[in-house]
C-alpha cells in the first residue's frame, strides 16, 4: 500500500499548506485511514506571516474540518520571531555582500525544523508530504546541476535516518502522480485548496526547472515519468556506491545534522540572528 509507507499503528502528520498537493494528500490519507491502514491523523500547518498565502491558511482550516483531522498551526513569527518578509528584508540588506540565497532557501529549512520539532512533539511516526512526480524531478535536476549527488540518493518515496528517533521520518504518497492530475482529482473530489502561490517562489532555481520541464513535456509527452524512472535509478546506485553521511547532533542546536552545524544553524548566522 503506497509502497509500504504505511503501518497498522502509524501516527501520521501532514505538513498541510492549503494548495491542492497537501490537501489531495490529506484526503487520502483520510480515506485510508477509514479503512484501518494505519492508526492516527493529524495536519500541521505552518503561518509564514505572508499575507498572500492567507487563503490557503483558511483553506488549510477548511479542509481539516472537513475531513475531522486534529489541525495545529504554528506562526513562523512565533517561534522564531521573524515572519518569512522580515527574514527577507534581513537577506536583502546582506545580499550585496554576504548572503546571496533566495528567499526559498532560508524559508525551506526553516519550514523543517518547525514540522520535525513540532512532529516530534505530537509523537508522530511519520511526517507525509504533498509532493508530487513534478517536485521530484525538479529536486533531482537541480541537484545534479549544482553536483549534489548525496541529495539525489536520498530521493525516493521515504526518507529520513535510520536509527535516529530525534528525526521523524518523511513519506511522499504523491511522488508518482503528475501535478496536473492531481489538481484535477482535487477538483473533481471537490477538495478545498488554493490556487495561490508564495510571491517569492518566482525567485527561486525550483522555478527555472519547472519552466524547463515543461518545455521538455510539451516537446517529448511521456518524459516526466521517464526522468523520475532514470532518478529512482540513479538513486538506487549512488545509495550503494556512496558513503552514506554520519548522522549527528549539531554543536549548536542539538538537532539532528550530517554536518558539524546544521543547515538551520548555518543560516541562522548568516542572517546574524545567532553568533
Amino acid at each position: 500500500r503506497l509502497n509500504n509507507l504505511l503501518s497498522k499503528e502509524d501516527r501520521v502528520v501532514v505538513a498541510l499548506s492549503g494548495g491542492k498537493d497537501s490537501a489531495t494528500c490529506l484526503y487520502i490519507l483520510r480515506k485510508l485511514q477509514e479503512k484501518k491502514v494505519f492508526k492516527e491523523l493529524l495536519a500541521i500547518t505552518i503561518d509564514l506571516g505572508i499575507p498572500e498565502l492567507k487563503k490557503s491558511l483558511e483553506k488549510a482550516k477548511k479542509i481539516c474540518e472537513m475531513l475531522e483531522v486534529e489541525h495545529h498551526i504554528y506562526s513562523l513569527k512565533e517561534v522564531f520571531g521573524y515572519s518569512m518578509n522580515e527574514i527577507w528584508k534581513k537577506i536583502q540588506k546582506l545580499s550585496s555582500k554576504e548572503s546571496v540565497a533566495a528567499p526559498c532557501s532560508y524559508c525551506g529549512v526553516l519550514r523543517r525544523r518547525i514540522l520535525n520539532q513540532k512532529a516530534r512533539e505530537l509523537k508522530a511516526s511519520k511526517i507525509a508530504t504533498g509532493h508530487n512526480l513534478d517536485d521530484e524531478i525538479q529536486t533531482a535536476l537541480m541537484n545534479f546541476i549544482r553536483g549534489d549527488l548525496l541529495r539525489i540518493a536520498r530521493l525516493g518515496a521515504k526518507t529520513g535516518v535510520a536509527n535516529f528517533q530525534e528525526f521523524i521520518p518523511r513519506i511522499k504518497p504523491l511522488r508518482v502522480v503528475l501535478e496536473k492530475d492531481i489538481e484535477t482529482y482535487a477538483k473533481l473530489r471537490k477538495i478545498p485548496f488554493s490556487r495561490r502561490r508564495c510571491p517569492y517562489s518566482k525567485l527561486a532555481f525550483r522555478n527555472t526547472m519547472r519552466l524547463v520541464l515543461e518545455e521538455i513535456e510539451k516537446e517529448h509527452p511521456g518524459s516526466k515519468y521517464q526522468l523520475l524512472s532514470s532518478v529512482d535509478r540513479l538513486a538506487s546506485i549512488l545509495r550503494k556506491e556512496m558513503k552514506a553521511a554520519t548522522a549527528r547532533n549539531c554543536k549548536i542546536c542539538g538537532e539532528i545534522s550530517s554536518q558539524e552545524i546544521c543547515k538551520f544553524c548555518q543560516l541562522m548566522k548568516e542572517l546574524k540572528l545567532i553568533k
